[in-house]
């Protein structure tokens, strides 16, 4: 199985910029699809990108195209998410997630195994 655990959340001023990570072990990640996803206070978990399991393609929700860049190294085990010109909505906690499925998708229900999540705030 599978863990996954997040870092690079903080505090940043709107405008700024964040590099999240997701360190894997016990499996290689190369064998996932990778989805990040976040919860803000109030609101369901919301999907923000993907990245296929060769780096290929990604996918991203409309909020942050444009913005934010998905990304992994596979040798190291980890995926990132680039978060640029970074706006007080953008605060939440951040996951990544694995995704056994074929094709990349937005639906949570896809995704199986979980990290702990990263908290990021944005003030304005």
């Amino acid at each position: 199985q599978v863990q996954l655990v997040e870092s690079g959340g903080g505090l940043v001023q709107a405008g700024g910029s964040l590099r999240l990570s997701c360190a894997a072990s016990g499996r290689p990640l190369s064998t996932y699809n990778m989805g990040w996803f976040r919860l803000a206070p109030g609101k369901e978990r919301e999907f923000v990108a993907a990245i296929s399991r060769s780096g290929s393609v990604t996918y991203y929700t409309d909020s942050v195209k444009g913005r934010f860049t998905i990304s992994r190294d596979n040798a190291k085990n980890t995926v990132y998410l680039q978060m640029n010109n970074l706006k007080p909505e953008d605060t939440a906690v951040y996951y990544c997630a694995t995704d056994r499925g074929s094709l990349l998708n937005d639906r949570t229900y896809l995704y199986d195994v979980w990290g702990q999540g990263t908290q990021v705030t944005v003030s304005s």
